[in-house]
């Protein structure tokens, strides 16, 4: 698949795809990498070393050194897919050094499958 670079850089791993929109500030915790949104369809599962797949953001600006400190913290997801990147997640991925492509249809990629992201090329590709 196609896409459009957001944050360069290469990685493959395991997807953890949701079709709902996350909040890193208070929906993602910042020492495990855990998803801690009340109710939302990840909640308990870790990001870290995945490849993240997720329509969009949502919520505060703090979303940003949220995705910032999952990487200091050594928890951060491998690589971010998203339908469409919005600042937030931009800034964050930018910050922290996580590759990161958007403009893909993520719903032709299943949890668990195993996924290289080349965003350098813009390039996503199921193994």
């Amino acid at each position: 698949m196609k896409g459009r670079m957001i944050s360069p850089g290469k990685a493959k791993g395991e997807a953890i795809v949701t079709s709902e929109p996350i909040g890193f500030y208070g929906g993602i915790d910042i020492k495990t990498g855990k998803v801690i949104e009340k109710g939302h369809p990840l909640e308990g599962r870790s990001v870290n070393g995945k490849i993240l797949v997720f329509p969009c953001g949502k919520g505060s600006t703090v979303g940003s050194y949220v995705i910032y400190g999952l990487k200091k913290n050594n928890v951060a997801p491998a690589a971010i897919i998203n339908q469409e990147t919005e600042t937030i997640v931009a800034t964050g991925v930018i910050l922290a050094g996580i590759p990161c492509v958007d403009q893909v249809d993520i719903s032709k990629i299943a949890d668990g499958a195993n996924i290289f992201v080349d965003a350098d090329q813009g390039i996503v590709e199921i193994i």
